[in-house]
């Protein structure tokens, strides 16, 4: 056993029976490497990641491959979801040497006194293949360029440097926007469009949650695009729902697919996905009236609740891409396993017909990975399909799982409690909260320690948080707020709010850095604007930044948001499609969202019960008991009357007062587009 062998991380502890001298990263292991004047060598992986594997077993469990890196190098092994801000700096690097984007395993040979790259990699294979250099060489190329080259070294880290502050001196420029950012976002959507399955052209092929709510927003307006947008939403989501990025047995969705058609996916299943694309499957559900896509959320939220819920109350980070039978064996069928499954004829001819196992094999030659037949039902609500679903599901559920990875990653759960909120809302599901309510008191008995918010719910060691920790629990907390009034989590929400400002803005150029100075992140602290798998910490901020600033009528929070749009219009103005999240939060702040305040007692509540119902599901609404506590000033002028009373706002201001529900009535039918 090595030094990982008690970490807290299942993917280090995957790596603690390697003959590699591990460390994690740590200020021993950095001194190590100064004092031994030897590079670091960095591998970033995390533990649901197929290709980690697979260069583990080649390489790292290789004695003599060990040997070469051990006698060379300091190794450091880093789980990219506990120091997510190492892994951005480092993805970073590879974008700007080799110029492409990166992934995972990332290989990264690094100067021990400064931290900056020698060389950056991905992948590399135990023997040359696919113009990839084998693993030993490069170990013993970058060994032998530290021995001998080390000026040449010296001036590649002087060069990077002058590229990262061009490069933050470029982000930091305040840009102003030519021309319309929606129609030029919705442009580009178009023209890397899949028409035939939905998503973007070619592969692999990813769910992009971002995108389609951004598309939601305008397919649901009035634009003339809005029709544009709702044919590519309609088909890419039935695209995804009804090919193999589905589980269609235990719900959810995998990371990505490896073709263009949405067929086989890499098996991994991630809680931040998932968090995203339940809302967008509900909000799709309302807008096209398709009760099938309702099913799919119903089904998501299952899945959530029967294979990631921890003890705690939270949700796991992720399911590995591998089976213990080898990736894929716990999804996929062969005629046998499902006749064992389904012992009924009838049943098994119509499961053979619906899913495709009539046709050649789909996965490496010899199994079928499950995706709907034309004409059949996507999660079907009764019947023989529901039948076949319960039989297959049952009979699966005997096989060895795929591990899961029990962190309890803050961010990732923050996005799964908003999702559930928001799915909750479009379809009229409170239901749906409870789940939501556990995650939220997990993360505060977990993650909220003397007033500050760290990374990891499960974890003593865990970093502070970083932006998107931040962010996105704001926008967690006030999506719960607008389902039920809590003065705890409103105080945490202003807790967070005042963190944001005080800890993470660049209040040189506006916007927010990913971490703070206490992180100590290489390379510098970056700002993001663009979406990735998940959607950007500053657009998420600064979305949420502006409805508690028009809640609570305070500018500082409001201006702070106002500040983080105004340094990503250079990015909307060059590429709007990349950054959707900051493409809403710029409309948030061009055109301030209305707010309904209602201060009621609970004896007057079922009184507004049927006036609320009518409320749309994209209008903020707070129900604020009569007694609520710790106000802020501006809050507590919409005071409280007998009888009850609504306020409609919009940014600071707001209408008369609406004393009665019949009033109220009235008022969000001439609201209404």
């Amino acid at each position: 056993m090595n030094r990982l062998a008690h970490a807290d991380s299942l993917y280090l502890r995957q790596h603690a029976d390697n003959p590699v001298d591990w460390w994690p990263w740590c200020d021993a292991a950095l001194r190590e490497a100064r004092q031994r004047d030897q590079p670091i060598l960095l591998s970033i992986g995390y533990a649901a990641c197929h290709w980690c594997h697979v260069m583990a077993h080649e390489s790292f469990e290789d004695a003599a491959t060990a040997a070469a890196m051990n006698a060379a190098y300091v190794c450091i092994k880093l789980d990219r979801e506990q120091r997510p801000d190492l892994d951005r700096a480092y993805q970073r690097a590879q974008q700007a040497l080799n110029g492409r984007p990166g992934g995972w395993p990332l290989t990264v040979f690094l100067d021990p006194h400064t931290l900056l790259p020698i060389f950056i990699g991905t992948y590399f294979p135990p023997t040359p293949r696919h113009g990839l250099p084998a693993f030993r060489q490069v170990l013993d190329g970058i060994a032998s360029a530290w021995r001998e080259q080390r000026d040449a070294i010296t001036r590649q880290g002087m060069q990077w440097q002058g590229w990262l502050a061009a490069s933050d001196d470029a982000v930091g420029a305040v840009g102003a926007l030519a021309a319309d950012p929606v129609a030029q976002a919705l442009a580009q959507i178009e023209a890397r469009f899949d028409a035939e399955h939905g998503g973007h052209r070619g592969a692999p092929k990813f769910p992009q949650a971002g995108e389609l709510e951004w598309l939601l927003d305008l397919a649901e307006s009035d634009r003339p695009e809005s029709a544009a947008a709702r044919r590519m939403l309609q088909t890419t989501l039935d695209g995804m729902a009804r090919g193999g990025l589905h589980d269609h047995l235990g719900g959810g969705f995998f990371r990505y697919c490896v073709d263009a058609d949405w067929g086989i996916p890499h098996f991994e299943k991630m809680l931040y996905d998932n968090a995203q694309l339940l809302p967008v499957y509900a909000r799709a559900a309302t807008l096209l009236q398709r009760d099938d896509y309702a099913r799919v959320v119903r089904l998501g939220a299952d899945w959530l609740q029967r294979e990631m819920r921890l003890d705690s109350g939270a949700w796991a980070s992720a399911l590995d891409a591998d089976s213990p039978g080898g990736e894929g064996a716990y999804y996929v069928w062969t005629p046998a396993t499902l006749a064992d499954a389904l012992a009924d004829a009838a049943l098994r001819a119509q499961a053979t017909h619906d899913f495709g196992l009539d046709r050649a094999p789909n996965f490496e030659g010899h199994a079928w990975h499950l995706r709907l037949a034309d004409g059949a039902t996507l999660v079907p609500a009764a019947g023989a399909g529901q039948s076949i679903r319960h039989g297959l599901l049952r009979a699966r559920q005997q096989r060895p799982p795929p591990a899961r990875d029990d962190k309890a990653l803050t961010a990732w759960n923050a996005l799964a409690i908003a999702g559930l909120c928001r799915a909750a809302r479009a379809l009229r599901a409170p239901d749906l909260l409870p789940a939501a309510e556990a995650a939220l008191a997990a993360l505060h008995a977990g993650a909220w320690r003397d007033g500050v918010l760290y990374a990891q719910a499960d974890s003593a060691s865990s970093a502070p948080g970083f932006l998107d920790d931040h962010a996105y629990l704001l926008d967690a907390l006030l999506e719960l707020l607008a389902w039920r009034w809590q003065t705890r989590d409103f105080a945490w929400a202003q807790a967070l709010a005042t963190t944001l400002c005080a800890a993470f803005e660049d209040h040189g150029h506006g916007g927010f850095f990913f971490s703070t100075t206490a992180h100590a992140t290489p390379l510098g602290r970056e700002r993001g604007f663009e979406d990735s798998s998940q959607p950007s910490g500053n657009a998420v901020a600064a979305s949420a930044l502006l409805r508690l600033g028009h809640l609570c009528g305070e500018p500082r929070w409001v201006d702070a948001a106002a500040r983080a749009i105004q340094a990503g219009l250079a990015v909307l103005a060059a590429y709007p499609a990349a950054a959707p999240s900051l493409l809403r939060a710029w409309r948030a702040w061009q055109q301030p969202e209305a707010q309904l305040i209602v201060r009621v007692s609970a004896q007057e509540q079922p009184d507004w019960a049927s006036a609320l119902a009518l409320a749309p599901a994209s209008l903020h609404t707070y129900v604020i008991p009569v007694d609520a506590a710790a106000l802020p000033p501006a809050l507590a002028a919409r005071a409280a009357v007998p009888g009850g009373v609504a306020y409609l706002c919009t940014g600071f201001t707001c209408q008369a007062p609406i004393t009665r529900p019949d009033q109220l009535i009235a008022a969000l039918a001439a609201a209404s587009p």
